[in-house]
């Protein structure tokens, strides 16, 4: 189901995360940060939460905000003003034990933590909220639960598999892409460990996470003429094969086949020196071959404003760019910065992309 542009504008879902880390204490502080200058539509959201877990927490922070359970989303916008509004998880509330047990992850909250990721892509699916921002989520707790996936981008691509993109020239993801203001990343290989990344690179999986970028840049990001750098995977893009074969044999024929397709796409480039500020300027967003080739620049540069977004889905998904504190958890001092900036970047993903849809409708139709 379609938002109608006429009507009053969607909220975001926001995910409640790992319960042991630092996700609602940074939830509220986003929530401060957008409430206290709020009008009616602009960067309002909801958290899918149990309201019992909430309620204890907000009593064990020693917090002044209040929270209220809403029914629906659309009721999300006259709560947002006063309260952080909350949708119930649809299960029973959460053990006692387990609720506010800050610092300390349990498998026992494992079914809530996914539970909340999968009624948040319903309501997007549904076209009952702009987008999902997703809190961090500790894999290992979940993974230890039985949940089969690496992490949020490999959950929410198999949620969405079986919903059709609309556009028959749009490629699927997902693809993770890293952003900040001064840089976008994309690693073709994701959570991979290291000494599997060879084996797992080929010509079209890189090609094929370009193109995705390369698509959502022009829909969702207002480039009209994306430009991707890409790098090599050994020291100096392989040094002509003289310290490894894959840049030649993989990553120059994924390129070629990019500008073929109308890719404005180079390289491969030595990753060590492709993230310094002259270089970044001659890019839209860097095709990296693996986690922390990409990752590393970009915290190094936007550590608490950089935002993890899952490319080439149905729905618009952003998250912070860090883990879930369970260092500092329910000691209220975990920035909320990069949890903002998500906000924000799904809200305005939200705009370009409805935007650009609507162009194309109106294209086809005159």
């Amino acid at each position: 189901m379609k938002h109608d542009p006429a009507g009053p504008p969607l909220p975001l879902a926001l995910t409640m995360g790992e319960p042991a880390g630092i996700g609602l204490e940074i939830t509220l502080k986003a929530w401060h940060h957008f409430a206290t200058s709020y009008t009616p539509g602009a960067h309002h959201f909801f958290l899918i939460d149990d309201p019992v877990r909430v309620a204890r927490a907000l009593r064990h922070l020693g917090s002044p905000i209040r929270m209220s359970t809403i029914g629906t989303p659309a009721e999300a916008g006259n709560a947002f003003k006063k309260t952080l509004p909350v949708l119930p998880l649809e299960m029973d509330p959460l053990p006692a034990d387990t609720a506010v047990g800050f610092g300390k992850p349990s498998v026992a909250t494992a079914e809530a933590v996914i539970l909340s990721i999968r009624q948040a892509v319903k309501l997007a699916l549904d076209g009952k909220v702009a987008g999902i921002v997703t809190n961090p989520i500790q894999k290992k707790t979940l993974i230890d639960s039985g949940f089969a996936f690496s992490g949020h981008t490999e959950y929410l691509g198999d949620l969405t598999k079986d919903v059709a993109l609309p556009s028959e020239g749009l490629v699927r993801g997902p693809v993770m892409l890293l952003a900040s203001d001064t840089l976008r990343v994309a690693p073709v290989t994701v959570h991979t460990p290291l000494a599997k990344v060879s084996q797992e690179l080929t010509t079209q999986r890189i090609a094929d996470v370009a193109i995705v970028v390369a698509q959502a840049l022009v829909r969702d990001f207002g480039v009209s003429s994306p430009r991707l750098a890409v790098s090599g995977l050994n020291p100096h893009a392989g040094e002509g094969g003289a310290l490894g074969l894959e840049d030649q044999h993989i990553i120059v024929p994924a390129i070629a086949w990019l500008r073929e397709h109308g890719v404005d796409a180079f390289g491969p480039l030595p990753a060590d020196t492709m993230f310094h500020e002259e270089a970044r300027a001659q890019y839209h967003a860097a095709i990296t071959m693996y986690h922390d080739q990409g990752l590393i620049p970009i915290k190094t540069i936007a550590f608490h404003s950089a935002s993890n977004i899952t490319l080439g889905l149905p729905i618009i998904r952003t998250s912070p760019d860090h883990g879930t504190g369970l260092d500092i958890a329910g000691r209220n001092i975990a920035r909320p910065d990069s949890l903002i900036a998500s906000i924000r970047m799904a809200n305005l993903m939200a705009a370009r992309r409805q935007a650009y849809d609507a162009s194309l409708t109106s294209g086809s139709s005159s």
